[in-house]
């Protein structure tokens, strides 16, 4: 690995910490600590949501245009701003400019830094790549969960403001951190896709014309809204009124996942770069239909207390190894469907996709909470379907994207060094 892409990996890490210290007690701090209410807490989480739906459909054409380090530089700046101000203030409508500015500022971070990735890897270490940034992301964020719980003191609002400015300066770290990469561009991204995949034309245009990179979307919106999207809405509700379980048990359901997807990464990382990108996808569906199985055991209260709590943690564990398996999988193939020069454009795509997933996620509630078996019989069908998309989106891909270390490369790609960029970071 080289230096670019540890700075890249440290930055990431540290924002991860800087985000997982805030997102936890966000409710509690507009709803609780500022007095404002549940609707004003609500309001403020659809802010954030729509600062990202508003700011990525313009993130791609910039990172591809400018490159990925100032588009990061500048995200991490607004990103800062924007949660130092969430920590000092006190009315609905300060709250929500700040929650805008921070969820637009961490939603343009996504796809430049994964663009930074890409520039700085092979395709034959891009996957490993992408595998260590989800690794030092879930990381980050449970060690910054961890500390921050132990700082946040519900009658003291200073802490919170504290809590909020260390946020806003770990964003700072990574612009700081960034602007001291020298980056290589690298073309020859796509020497494996099939020319008929990549239509003319540009921006949206083609990426709405390119049937792989659309099927993808659509599997990474399903993918997106069927685990990440009921996490802390639809299944969280599920289990507190279906199954009856607590909300320490809650917790420690959110500790598994963390905690699979920390010890299973590297070890799933070797089962999966060998093999066919579609079919790692649908086995996922696969292991996700057995998750919501057994959250279904968990509701039906055949079982004590505690088979209930334990079919529910198991649950976000096997989500865990699922996320687990992605992580490698998706984002380089999205990397090796984009174009040369697109790379931007199609990442800030699957991350807009992500944000949209995300922000439907709490449909689920009303379902999980009022008609549960019905839910989790829709998931059920939905993990099946997620399987069937995957292998449907294989026959889509060239033998290079779908499993990249089948091809033998025979040469690597070639490496552009900007002007002002020191010598030793001619090749990474």
């Amino acid at each position: 690995m080289g230096a670019a892409m540890r700075r890249i990996q440290a930055g990431n890490a540290l924002t991860a910490f800087g985000i997982g210290f805030t997102v936890p007690f966000l409710y509690i701090y507009v709803a609780q600590v500022r007095g404002l209410g549940s609707m004003a807490a609500t309001s403020a989480f659809v802010a954030f949501a729509l600062g990202a739906l508003v700011a990525l459909p313009f993130t791609g054409r910039v990172i591809d245009r400018r490159g990925p380090v100032p588009v990061v530089m500048g995200a991490a700046v607004a990103a800062s701003v924007g949660a130092l101000a969430l920590g000092l203030s006190t009315g609905i409508v300060p709250i929500l400019l700040s929650a805008l500015a921070l969820g637009a500022g961490q939603a343009v971070m996504q796809p430049a830094l994964a663009t930074m990735i890409v520039w700085c890897s092979t395709p034959s270490t891009r996957t490993r790549a992408f595998a260590l940034q989800f690794f030092m992301q879930n990381l980050g964020l449970g060690i910054g969960g961890l500390v921050g719980g132990q700082i946040v003191d519900e009658s003291r609002p200073g802490s919170f403001t504290l809590l909020f400015g260390i946020e806003a300066v770990m964003f700072l770290v990574l612009a700081a951190v960034i602007a001291t990469v020298r980056m290589p561009q690298v073309t020859g991204i796509s020497d494996g896709v099939a020319k008929d995949a990549m239509p003319e034309g540009g921006g949206w245009r083609r990426l709405l014309r390119h049937k792989a990179m659309v099927q993808l979307c659509v599997l990474g919106f399903v993918l997106f809204f069927a685990c990440y999207g009921q996490f802390e809405s639809g299944l969280a509700a599920f289990g507190t009124e279906a199954a009856g379980i607590s909300p320490s048990t809650l917790g420690f359901a959110l500790a598994a996942n963390t905690g699979a997807i920390v010890i299973a990464q590297f070890v799933v990382l070797k089962l999966v770069e060998k093999r066919r990108r579609s079919r790692v996808i649908a086995l996922v569906g696969l292991i996700w239909t057995v998750a919501w199985v057994i959250a279904g055991f968990s509701g039906l209260g055949h079982g004590s207390a505690m088979m209930a709590a334990a079919a529910f943690i198991t649950t976000y564990a096997l989500f865990g190894i699922g996320e687990a398996m992605l992580s490698p999988t998706l984002a380089p193939l999205v990397a090796d469907l984009a174009p040369e020069g697109s790379v931007g454009q199609y990442n800030s795509a699957f991350a807009l996709v992500k944000q949209m997933a995300l922000a439907l996620g709490p449909l689920g509630v009303p379902l999980g909470a009022g008609v549960p078996m019905l839910y989790i019989g829709v998931f059920v069908l939905v993990s099946l379907g997620i399987a069937g998309l995957a292998l449907r989106l294989g026959r889509q891909l060239s033998p290079a994207q779908d499993n990249p270390s089948s091809v033998r490369v025979a040469a690597e790609p070639v490496v552009v060094v900007k002007a002002s960029a020191p010598a030793e970071h001619a090749a990474v």
